[in-house]
């Protein structure tokens, strides 16, 4: 059966073979009833409302970066990727429009050209700026906040195929809307705050454990960007693609090393020996990875960061010996939005994987419960063990945020077994 729009656009039941969705790992999939990809805002509206019409739910798919089944659905499956660019750019305030399927590397192109540059980013930059952001996507940083921090602005498509626009003349559902998961309604576009263009001077090198943790609190006040990954053996630094520092190691050891990392506004200063690089800020923030791991990521109030660390670091060379992936360890300020890890809490971010193909369950539950028994919150496009009475418990506006959902969208369109967990 085919059913078209108003506007032209038409959602299609298909067969098994077309239905079939996963993730950019494969760690994820579903089977879709129904699936398409408007080219307008009108057009996204009027799919949603006929899907919603027909008791259907609604999600949509992004990029598809999220570990976790927070784009999966039996209905109507959408993807953005014909609704992209840069709508408007205001530069007295140096804001940017952009429609809601603009991945972040488009994005930042254009930025680039006007003289802008994005206030923080993540190590990756393939997403669509509405699912990355309203995950809860970070950089690094100890005075910078989650990504959707910069959020002013944006416009959600409600069950019925009207549009509720959200901005600072509305606060309390613009904090709330920031990082939302999409159960508030489907995001056509978004208002982001920028600066001033700027280079980033980046400085990598490797040091062992426990001069990283010596120098911790010192490189995080010093530098604009300080992060690290922790890898316990040599190969470990082959599984994120990590630059490849090892002439200029200062220790010597083949193992238990971490590479360092720190990124400032560019200056005249000399670098200190290592891998070295100047450039635009979005040329220097993304890492080339390979889609070869599944990432549980926590963010742990920040006065316990170190502590975290060293109690993963003890589990995995003691318990767990076959967990090679490298450990990567972040600083985030903390935030306003209501469902942000960083809800105000100045944080550093704790991430391990493991294999695909792999039996990692254990493993993953185990740091779970050690970074859990220190106030952690976990990112919400990462896997994690979190149910509803977890969220309540560590999400202090959890409630408020429930309420509001309910009241967007009381039949629960957007909402699929996995939000329904958390959010019902």
């Amino acid at each position: 059966m085919t059913h078209t729009s108003s506007h032209g656009m038409t959602v299609n039941d298909f067969g098994l073979d077309h239905a079939h969705w996963r993730n950019w790992v494969g760690n994820q999939s579903c089977v879709r009833a129904a699936r398409a990809a408007p080219t307008s805002e009108d057009e996204l509206c009027a799919l949603i409302a006929e899907a919603a019409g027909k008791g259907m739910n609604v999600r949509v798919a992004g990029s598809g970066h999220s570990f976790t089944p927070v784009a999966l659905t039996s209905g109507l499956h959408l993807t953005l990727a014909n609704m992209k660019g840069v709508k408007h750019i205001d530069h007295d305030k140096r804001r940017v429009t952009a429609a809601a399927g603009t991945t972040i590397n488009e994005l930042v192109k254009v930025l680039k050209a006007e003289g802008l540059s994005m206030i923080n980013q993540g190590d990756i930059d393939s997403q669509a700026l509405a699912g990355a952001l309203t995950t809860g996507t970070h950089g690094t940083g100890a005075r910078l906040p989650v990504l959707a921090d910069a959020i002013v602005g944006m416009k959600l498509v409600q069950p019925d195929g009207s549009i509720l626009t959200v901005d600072e003349s509305t606060p309390d559902l613009l904090l709330a809307s920031r990082v939302s998961l999409g159960v508030l309604g489907a995001i056509s576009e978004m208002t982001l705050q920028l600066r001033d263009s700027y280079n980033l001077r980046e400085r990598i090198w490797r040091e062992d454990f426990e001069a990283a943790m010596d120098m911790h609190d010192e490189l995080a006040e010093k530098h604009r960007h300080f992060s690290f990954f922790w890898c316990p053996y040599e190969e470990s630094r082959h599984c994120y693609c990590l630059p490849d520092t090892s002439a200029t190691s200062k220790t010597g050891r083949t193992t238990d090393v971490c590479e360092m990392k720190v990124m400032d506004i560019s200056d005249d200063q000399p670098f200190e020996a290592g891998f070295e690089k100047v450039a635009y800020s979005s040329d220097v923030y993304p890492i080339e990875y390979i889609a070869n791991f599944h990432e549980l990521e926590y963010a742990v109030p920040r006065q316990h960061g170190k502590d975290a660390m060293r109690a993963v670091r003890r589990l995995m060379l003691e318990s767990f010996p076959e967990a090679i992936y490298p450990v990567e360890y972040r600083f985030t300020a903390g935030d306003k939005a209501w469902m942000s890890p960083f809800y105000q809490q100045d944080s550093v971010t704790v991430s391990v994987s493991g294999e695909p193909g792999k039996d990692y369950w254990d493993y993953l539950r185990a740091v779970d419960r050690i970074l859990r028994d220190y106030g952690a919150r976990p990112h919400w496009g990462k896997m994690h063990f979190l149910t509803g009475e977890d969220v309540t418990e560590i999400y202090p506006r959890a409630n408020e945020f429930r309420a509001l959902r309910r009241k967007l969208d009381p039949q629960g369109i957007y909402l699929n077994d996995h939000l329904s967990q958390l959010f019902r």
